[in-house]
């Protein structure tokens, strides 16, 4: 599943063709995705202008001009692809549909937005934009870990008592929202804690050093648009690289990459998801 870094690259990448322009059309080519989509809900963004785009946790949000908002959510492989839209010289050709082409946004510019997904695990919604925030998919998300209400005192607290392993405490999106499995794994290990390790038992200094290493390991993952794992790709088709960069995940019985280790690189399970560190810098 797409995890902050890809949402926050698909949101930048869609922001040059869609803000201040008018969806012209919409097409929704089926009920429902992951669950039903709003009640005539081409015709509501047919007309609207997109006003601006943001994103939270790992959901896209485009505020209209009709006093709502387009919420969107990729899920598994869901894909939101740009084409007709000019990039400095060149222009992404409009693709021939495609089988899972669920949602598209003819724009007013000459833009087309697909929303492609072939397992149909995504969402969309429309909500009032006064009081998104209380939109039930929102209202129970914690801070942004690049925003300014994430911060040492904040994670302490959140830690203080919790007997859960760090990694489930970090995945919880009650507690910071849009952390996922692999950015998780690669912060504990660039942090040295061990995922099993129970939060509340992590002395605060060690908590408190979480923070800027998570927002070192996101804002890496952004500048190299995301990971490409399976499905994921960016606004233009292009896949993301910072797979290329990961210390632990995914590389089990690899040898560690810190200098003098000489440890190898372990896989367990946890709650149903794989969790890859080190056991000798990990503790």
């Amino acid at each position: 599943m797409p995890e902050l870094p890809e949402v926050e690259t698909v949101m930048r990448g869609l922001a040059p063709a869609m803000e201040g322009a008018v969806i012209a059309r919409a097409d929704v080519n089926r009920p429902d995705l992951r669950w039903p989509f709003p009640a005539r809900m081409a015709a509501r963004l047919t007309g609207a202008r997109v006003l601006g785009l943001r994103r939270r946790s790992k959901y896209l949000l485009a505020d209209l001009d009709t006093d709502e908002t387009l919420l969107v959510h990729l899920g598994m492989s869901g894909r939101m692809l740009v084409s007709g839209d000019q990039v400095g010289d060149f222009v992404h050709a409009h693709p021939a549909p495609e089988k899972h082409d669920h949602v598209v946004l003819h724009m007013g510019n000459g833009a087309r937005i697909t929303f492609n997904d072939p397992r149909r695990f995504g969402a969309m919604d429309l909500m009032a934009t006064r009081g998104a925030e209380a939109h039930k998919l929102l209202a129970v998300l914690g801070p942004e870990p690049l925003g300014n209400d994430f911060h040492e005192d904040h994670l302490i607290a959140a830690f203080r008592g919790r007997m859960t392993p760090v990694k489930s405490a970090l995945l919880d999106q009650r507690l910071v929202a849009g952390l996922g499995n692999i950015y998780v794994c690669e912060a504990l290990f660039r942090a040295g804690i061990r995922p099993t390790r129970k939060a509340g038992r992590i002395g605060a200094a060690r908590v408190a050093r979480l923070v800027p290493v998570i927002r070192e390991v996101l804002a890496a993952a952004i500048a190299a648009g995301g990971s490409s794992l399976r499905d994921y790709r960016q606004t233009g088709g292009e896949l993301g690289y910072f797979q290329h960069s990961f210390d632990v995940y995914g590389r089990e019985g690899a040898p560690c990459r810190t200098d003098g280790c000489g440890g190898v690189i372990g896989r367990i399970v946890q709650s149903g998801r794989s969790t890859f560190f080190c056991p000798r810098c990990q503790r």
